[in-house]
C-alpha cells in the first residue's frame, strides 16, 4: 500500500519545508498505514479525536493535530500523513477518512468505507506546515543518521514550540557528537518559552551561542514591554541573557558590514584598476587624454561575448573553459583597435590635448555606433561558467561571490604581468625612457614612435582584459566603457601619471572610500564626494600619491 506523491499545484502552495519532507516521509510512512490498517491493530484515536479536522474551526484542527503529534502512534502517524499528502477526507457527519487510491477507510477503526459525501479536509498554510514540521519531528527517532539530520534541518529553519517533546526524546537518545550538538540549538530553540525559567535561560544561551543572525527575530520578544510597560519576560536572569544575546548578534552583524564593504570596495577597486591600467601607461607615456579608452573596454567584453558563442556552439562539452580563450582574444582585439587608433589618429595629434581629447571622444562615438551597428543596441549577456558560479560564505550574513573572487584575482595577476612587462623587457625600458625623457631616448637611438604604438597597444589590450572581467559580473552593452572612463582618470591622477604602484593604490582608493560612503549618502552623492576629496587632495599633491621620477625635456 503507497501513498501519491504531492500534486503539483499543491506543491506550489506548500512551504519548501513541507514540500521536502512531506515527500521524503510518505515512503517511510506507508509501512506504518498498512499496520494501521491491519484488522485487529489497536486504535489509540476517537472519533472527538479526530472530529475537529473535518470541521472549519482551525484553531480546532491546530489542536487536534497537536495531539495527534504528541500521541504520535502508528494510526496518528498515519492521519498526519494524509493530511500532508492531501488525501485526507471529512464526511458531513464530521468522519475522518483516508484515502488510497481507490479505496478509502476510517481513520478511527480502519475498516472500508464508501466515500461518496466526503470532501477533501482543508488546511491553511500554517497548519500545513506544521503538519510538516510534525513530519520532520518523528523523522528525529529515525535509525538512519541522514534522516535524522535532514529532519534536524527542517525544523531548525522553522521550529515550533509544540514539537518540544519529539526534540526532547531525541536529545536524549541521540549518540552522534555533531547532531547531538545541533539538536541542542533546536531544542532551545522551542524551549524559548517553556513554563520553567531555568529551561528558557539554558535555551537563550543556546540561542545566542549558535550565533545565527536569524534568531534576532527569537531573543527581541524576551526583552520587550507589554503595554502596560511591564517586560514580557518576568525572569530578570533570562531577560539579561537574551539581551546579552543581541548585542553579540549585533556585533556579528557590524563585523559582517564591514567586511561586506571592505570586500566591496576591492572589487569595485580591481574593476577600476583594469580599466586604469592601461590608460596609466598611454596617459604617461604620450600625454594623451584619450576619451576612447572605455571603449577598450567594451572591445574586450565584446570578444569574451563571440567566444562565448562559439564554445556554445562548437564545443558546449567544454564550455566551462571558454574564459582561458576569451582572455587572450579580448586583449588582441582591443590592442588592434588601439594600434590602429594611434598609427591613424593619435600620432598626429600629439602636443595638441585639447584636439585629441575632442578627437577621442568623437573616435568613442564612432566604435559605440559600430558596436551597436554589429550586435544591436540591447545588452547581451555573458554567462558565467560553472566554477565561476556561487559563492563562499566567510560570516554570517556574508557570501563572497566567485565570479568577484576570479576578478580580483585576475586584476592581480595582469598588474604582476604588466609590472614584469615594464621592468623585465626591453619594450618596458624603452617605455620607461621615453616617458622620463622622450627626446634624450630618441638621441640614444631608441624608435619613440614605434615606443608609442607598441605602449599603447598594450594599455589598450589590458583594458580588453578589463573588459573580459567586466563581463562576469554583468551584461553587455554598446555603453560599457562610459561607466567607468571618468573613475579610471581619477584613479590615474591620483596615484600620480605613469606610476604603476599609484595606479594600484589609486584604483583600490577609489573604490573603498566610494563603498563606504555609498551607505550612508547613496551612489551619486558618493561620486561627488570621491570627487570632491581628489580635487582637495590634487591641490595640496599635484603630482598625485607617486611622483613621477626622472627628468622630462618636455617640461
Amino acid at each position: 500500500m503507497a501513498f501519491s506523491f504531492l500534486t503539483p499545484l499543491r506543491a506550489r502552495f506548500l512551504p519548501r519545508a513541507a514540500v521536502c519532507f512531506a515527500s521524503r516521509t510518505i515512503r517511510g510512512a506507508a509501512l506504518v498505514v498498512a499496520l494501521a490498517a491491519v484488522p485487529g491493530a489497536a486504535f489509540a484515536l476517537t472519533q472527538a479525536d479526530v472530529a475537529p479536522l473535518a470541521g472549519d474551526d482551525f484553531e480546532a484542527k491546530s489542536a487536534a493535530i497537536d495531539k495527534l503529534i504528541a500521541t504520535h502512534d502508528a494510526a496518528s502517524l498515519a492521519v498526519l500523513n494524509a493530511l500532508a499528502d492531501d488525501s485526507a477526507l471529512a464526511t458531513d457527519a464530521g468522519a475522518l477518512l483516508l484515502q488510497d487510491g481507490d479505496n478509502t477507510r476510517d481513520a478511527v477503526t480502519g475498516q472500508p468505507v464508501a466515500a461518496s459525501d466526503a470532501q477533501p479536509v482543508t488546511l491553511n498554510n500554517l497548519l500545513r506546515s506544521k503538519v510538516a514540521g510534525a513530519l520532520s519531528g518523528l523523522q528525529l527517532a529515525s535509525p538512519d543518521q541522514a534522516t535524522r539530520a535532514a529532519a534536524v534541518d527542517a525544523l531548525l529553519r522553522n521550529p515550533d514550540p509544540s514539537l518540544k517533546p519529539l526534540v526532547d526524546a531525541a536529545r536524549a537518545k541521540e549518540t552522534d557528537p555533531a547532531l547531538k550538538k545541533r539538536l541542542d540549538t533546536l531544542w532551545a530553540m522551542t524551549a524559548l518559552h517553556d513554563a520553567d525559567p531555568a529551561k528558557r535561560l539554558d535555551a537563550v544561551q543556546l540561542v545566542a551561542a549558535r550565533g545565527d543572525l536569524e534568531m534576532n527575530e527569537l531573543l527581541r520578544p524576551l526583552v520587550a514591554k507589554k503595554p502596560d510597560g511591564s517586560f514580557v519576560e518576568t525572569d530578570e536572569r533570562v531577560r539579561a541573557a537574551a539581551q546579552s544575546g543581541l548585542d553579540a548578534l549585533d556585533a556579528i552583524q557590524r563585523r559582517s558590514q564591514i567586511a561586506g564593504t571592505l570586500f566591496a570596495g576591492l572589487s569595485l577597486g580591481s574593476v577600476l584598476l583594469l580599466a586604469a591600467l592601461g590608460l596609466a601607461i598611454t596617459y604617461g607615456l604620450i600625454g594623451v587624454i584619450n576619451m576612447a579608452h572605455g571603449e577598450f573596454l567594451m572591445i574586450g567584453a565584446y570578444a569574451t561575448y563571440v567566444v562565448q558563442n562559439l564554445f556554445q556552439r562548437f564545443a558546449p562539452g567544454a564550455f566551462d573553459w571558454y574564459p582561458l580563450l576569451a582572455i587572450p582574444a579580448a586583449f588582441v582585439a582591443a590592442a588592434l583597435v588601439g594600434i590602429v587608433l594611434e598609427r591613424l589618429v593619435l600620432k598626429h595629434l600629439y602636443g595638441r590635448p585639447l584636439e585629441t581629447l575632442l578627437t577621442t571622444f568623437g573616435v568613442s562615438l564612432i566604435l559605440i555606433q559600430a558596436t551597436r551597428m554589429l550586435f544591436g543596441a540591447q545588452n547581451v549577456q555573458v554567462v558565467n561558467p560553472a566554477w565561476m558560479s556561487g559563492g563562499i560564505n566567510v560570516l554570517p550574513n556574508l557570501i563572497l561571490p566567485y565570479n568577484r573572487l576570479a576578478i580580483l584575482a585576475f586584476s592581480l595577476i595582469v598588474v604582476a604581468i604588466a609590472w614584469a612587462v615594464l621592468t623585465r623587457t626591453r619594450l618596458g625600458l624603452f617605455v620607461r625612457a621615453v616617458t622620463q625623457n622622450r627626446r634624450m631616448a630618441a638621441c640614444v637611438g631608441v624608435k619613440t614612435a614605434r615606443v608609442d604604438s607598441y605602449a599603447f597597444a598594450f594599455g589598450a589590450g589590458i583594458a580588453g582584459l578589463g573588459g573580459c572581467a567586466l563581463s562576469q559580473i554583468g551584461n553587455v552593452g554598446p555603453d560599457l566603457g562610459q561607466s567607468y572612463i571618468i573613475d579610471s582618470f581619477m584613479a590615474v591622477v591620483l596615484g600620480g601619471v605613469g606610476q604603476l604602484a599609484g595606479t594600484v593604490l589609486g584604483g583600490f582608493g577609489l573604490g573603498l572610500v566610494s563603498k563606504a560612503i555609498e551607505p550612508f549618502w547613496g551612489a551619486v552623492l558618493a561620486k561627488i564626494a570621491v570627487l570632491v576629496l581628489i580635487v582637495l587632495f590634487i591641490q595640496k599633491r599635484p603630482q598625485g600619491m607617486f611622483a613621477l621620477k626622472g627628468r622630462s625635456a618636455e617640461a
